[in-house]
């Protein structure tokens, strides 16, 4: 039984197939195209995505070229993991094995879609959850006080309890240090704290007591502004941190030398998210409520609160950035109920402000978005690509690539306030999956980095993990809803 989703189809599996896929499949039986399969229900493929970053993806998540060769005149068909598996055993790569293109090819198609397993149930808001770069440990942070670590290898025991100091409202953000030792969270403060987590095979439900630390984030310049902390990231090599505040600044604090090391005047408005753009920590992405995201290059920062570009698009604030990694790529999710796919190779070299679009008042806090500013372009968006579907209200939802080891980055996927999780394919724009479990929104989801596994949290307190069978533990008391179905898949790779 297949269920259409834009351009993509999900059979019960969690198998994504597109069309072509599925019309090749029923003509090998001999049979048709169910009759619910319309022309109308596929979604067209995106008209500007760039032909650079389409390539690039399929580089990373398509199979290997002779699997997908055919007689002169006829058009490349998908290749069938069946295919697939027949030339591996004849050696078609010379290595033995599947290259990891071929892996990603495998994987993505099996996405992460049955479910959900409840992994834990809290009285307060879910507001962060996290993977860490190695899948090991999963991090969810609490409006009420609360940051819990699981290990994951040790069915999602609670190895870690945190409770917060000094939080005001809610935790904001946190993030894992690249060794796994430390944890900083943050909250409407200019203190953000660092806790020291200790090993993975260290287990604690205790406070952590040892290292506990506010690190201060204010400055002269700041004249004794009371500002909060929406966004931190630790850099690749652990050294500096990076936030965003609604002081409308950007902070690097060096944590070696235990100070605040550089502060950059950089919007006009909330510093909503910031991130490294990628290993050498030298570019940073910045997006804020006055709709613009900005590229900062620290090593030519020669005019203090210059950017080295400007991207515009957006028609309100950016409330969340994740890069791709490779220092050219990033998406963004706005209120202006977008995702939008950037290169920084189009940037401004200037600001330009937004024209006199708005008719309308609206406050995303407490106010659905307006009918009539649903169709409204930004005349001069320099975006590559736009993804809608998703809602972006209440609160500061996040969006990400999904993982480059089993995916090869193909699909994006966010959180909504329509307590759904959606997943968009990058190239065709096409909603791809639907999540739907939570009765409140959902402000945060993580991709497994190596396992077809995705955990979402919500404001509604749960804490649950999707899969496709055979991916995911076997489902506990708790469970809410079971899986009885395995996939061979899982034996091959």
């Amino acid at each position: 039984m297949y269920a259409v989703s834009g351009a993509l189809y999900i059979d019960e599996m969690g198998y994504a197939m597109s069309r072509l896929e599925i019309e090749s499949d029923f003509c090998d039986d001999g049979n048709t195209i169910p009759e619910d399969f319309s022309s109308e229900q596929v979604k067209k493929p995106l008209k500007n995505i760039e032909n650079e970053i389409a390539q690039i993806t399929k580089l990373k998540s398509a199979p290997h070229q002779q699997l997908g060769r055919v007689g002169p005149g006829r058009p490349e068909l998908p290749v069938s993991p069946v295919k697939m598996l027949a030339g591996r055993e004849c050696n078609y790569s010379g290595r033995g094995r599947f290259s990891s293109a071929d892996c990603c090819h495998l994987l993505s198609r099996y996405l992460p879609v049955n479910g959900p397993w409840l992994i834990d149930q809290m009285t307060s808001r879910a507001y962060v959850s996290q993977f860490s770069n190695d899948g090991s440990l999963f991090i969810a942070g609490f409006q009420g006080s609360h940051i819990r670590i699981y290990n994951v290898d040790k069915g999602w025991k609670v190895q870690k309890n945190i409770l917060a100091k000094s939080l005001r409202w809610t935790i904001t953000d946190t993030s894992l240090s690249p060794d796994q030792r430390y944890l900083v969270y943050a909250s409407m403060s200019p203190i953000v704290h660092i806790a020291n987590i200790g090993s993975a095979e260290t287990d604690s439900l205790a406070n952590v007591t040892d290292i506990h630390d506010g690190l201060d984030f204010s400055s002269n310049d700041d004249g004794g502004y009371s500002f909060g902390i929406f966004s931190v990231k630790f850099s690749t090599d652990g050294r500096e941190l990076v936030a965003g505040s609604s002081g409308d600044s950007i902070y690097v604090y060096d944590l070696e030398a235990n100070k605040l090391s550089l502060r950059i005047l950089a919007h006009t408005s909330d510093v909503n998210t910031v991130c490294f753009a990628d290993e050498t920590g030298h570019l940073i992405y910045s997006g804020s409520d006055d709709s613009f995201c900005k590229v900062w290059d620290r090593r030519c920062l020669i005019a203090k609160g210059k950017p080295a570009g400007v991207l515009m698009g957006h028609l309100e604030g950016v409330t969340y950035i994740d890069s791709r990694g490779d220092g050219r790529y990033f998406i963004s999710n706005g209120k202006d109920q977008t995702i939008k796919l950037w290169d920084i190779r189009k940037m401004s070299s200037n600001k330009t402000c937004n024209p006199g679009y708005r008719s309308y008042e609206w406050d995303y806090r407490w106010m659905d978005y307006p009918p009539q500013a649903k169709d409204l372009r930004h005349p001069n968006d320099q975006s590559v690509a736009t993804y809608r579907g998703h809602s972006v209200l209440r609160t500061l939802i996040r969006c990400y690539f999904s993982p480059a080891f089993s995916t090869g980055q193909k699909y994006i996927y966010t959180g909504s306030h329509n307590a759904c999780v959606y997943v968009y394919d990058l190239v065709s724009g096409a909603q791809v999956a639907t999540l739907k479990h939570h009765k409140s929104p959902v402000r945060d989801c993580s991709w497994h980095p190596f396992q077809s596994m995705l955990v979402s949290s919500s404001w509604d307190g749960d804490v649950v993990k999707w899969g496709f069978p055979g991916s995911a533990q076997p489902p506990s008391a708790s469970t809410k809803r079971r899986v009885s179905r395995r996939h061979f898949l899982d034996d091959y790779l």
